[in-house]
Parts: C-alpha cells; sequence; structure tokens
C-alpha cells in the first residue's frame, strides 16, 4: 500500500511539472508551483525528485533499460540491424502508446538545453549497454573491437532521429515507419560485422 501511494504522488508530481512546463516553459516554473500543483510541499517534492530536471527525464529513466533487455530477449541468429531496430522500438512504442504526454515531454527535452544536456548523459548510458550487449551476443570484445560501441552508437543517433521527426510532426508521422526507415538507412553498416 505505501508503494502505491509512493507511485500515485510521483505520478501527481511528474504530471503537474509536465501540464505546467509546457505551458509556461521550463526556465519559468519553480519547484514551488510544480509542488503546489500537485497538492504537495516542497520537501515532498524532494524526496521524489533531486530537482526540475529529473521530473521531466524520469519519464526516459527506463528507456535504456528496456532497450537492452528486448535486445538480450532477440533470437542470437537474428542480424544485428533487426535486433536493433526492435531493440529501439520498444521505447518508441512507449512514446507512441502515450503519445500526447509522451509529444509534451519530448518537445520540451529537445528545447531546453539543461534537460538536452540530462538526455544525452542518459543516451551514453545506454550507449554502454547497448555495446555491452551486442558484445555479448556476438561474442566480440568490447575493450578491443570497435564495432558493438559504433552499432549502439548508429542505433541511438537512429532512435534520436526517430524522435525528432515525430516530435516536430506533431506526432503525425507514423513512429514505425519513421523507426522502419531509419534502419533500413543503417541497416548495410549494422550488418557487416568482422
Amino acid at each position: 500500500m505505501a508503494q502505491r501511494k509512493r507511485q500515485l504522488v510521483s505520478d501527481e508530481l511528474r504530471e503537474a511539472a509536465l501540464q505546467l512546463l509546457a505551458l509556461k516553459g521550463f526556465d519559468a516554473v519553480t519547484i514551488d508551483e510544480i509542488a503546489a500543483t500537485a497538492g504537495v510541499s516542497k520537501r515532498t517534492f524532494f524526496r521524489y525528485f533531486a530537482s526540475k530536471e529529473d521530473v521531466v527525464v524520469q519519464f526516459l529513466v527506463d528507456m535504456g533499460t528496456g532497450m537492452r533487455a528486448a535486445l538480450a530477449s532477440r533470437p542470437g541468429e537474428e542480424r544485428p540491424s533487426v535486433a536493433l531496430q526492435h531493440a529501439v522500438w520498444v521505447s518508441m512504442a512507449a512514446c507512441a502508446d502515450h503519445s500526447d504526454r509522451a509529444l509534451r515531454v519530448v518537445r520540451l527535452i529537445l528545447s531546453t538545453p539543461a534537460l538536452r544536456a540530462r538526455f544525452l548523459e542518459r543516451q551514453d548510458q545506454w550507449r554502454d549497454d547497448l555495446a555491452a550487449e551486442l558484445a555479448q551476443r556476438l561474442r566480440l570484445d568490447p575493450d578491443t573491437d570497435l564495432y558493438p560501441r559504433l552499432a549502439a552508437g548508429m542505433a541511438l543517433t537512429a532512435f534520436d532521429a526517430v524522435l525528432r521527426r515525430w516530435s516536430g510532426s506533431g506526432g503525425a508521422e507514423d513512429p514505425a515507419e519513421l523507426t522502419r526507415r531509419a534502419f533500413a538507412t543503417i541497416a548495410p553498416a549494422l550488418d557487416s560485422v568482422g
């Protein structure tokens, strides 16, 4: 029951923050406003989040874990381009499933330098995780072989390009088709392992 209450408060804070930030812009919103809108104290806010940035970036926290898990679950004989496309699609599908909310968050992240920096920090960790998974799948040494890190970087660049295009279209473009096209472009490089 306590865990459920914690999740409800966290969700309330996140929703209040996203609404205010989308309405007023990142720099114009204070933590006091977010807490008041959510009906909690500033102290409660800091029990859940370390900063305003964390409220927004929290939306992205599980994406990297989901990508690595999706890659790990793919058949071992599958071409790297196909496996990585499925891994990236897990995160894009999460955005597509919550498109109104995801669009607000993605636009906020892409248009706010502090949030964009945090997003890029996250992607560095995702790159490391995907590279480690690729190295394991392909029985490569991640310390001496360039392929795992380069392939992970290409997959995340595709993810970033799809996110930008999808959010730039206001969600009008199909994220599944954008993902397919992005990976069709980089597949020859991804599948040239060795």
